[in-house]
């Protein structure tokens, strides 16, 4: 990946910009095999191997959707969870 936030395969800053942040957890998630499911230290292993803060890093996989745990195992999902807002009419 090139990327003003990638150096030699290592995240450099958390973008400020979505659609940034979004292109670097897409890059992120791809060191994970879908199918196979990881403890907390495994992932946090994998994700420290590409930035320090590897808990903020698991926790955005988590929020985006491309990654889901229980009971302490995470798992890459196969497609991202998407969350559609629902407006009454008035």
């Amino acid at each position: 990946m090139t990327s003003d936030y990638v150096v030699d395969g290592r995240i450099t800053a958390m973008p400020r910009s979505v659609v940034e942040r979004r292109a670097i957890l897409d890059w992120l998630v791809e060191d994970f095999e879908i199918g196979r499911r990881y403890s907390e230290p495994m992932v946090n292993l994998m994700v420290g191997k590409r930035h320090p803060d590897a808990a903020a890093w698991r926790r955005a996989l988590i929020d985006e959707g491309l990654m889901a745990r229980d009971h302490g195992e995470y798992w890459r999902t196969e497609s991202p969870v998407t969350v559609v807002e629902v407006r009454r009419e008035k």
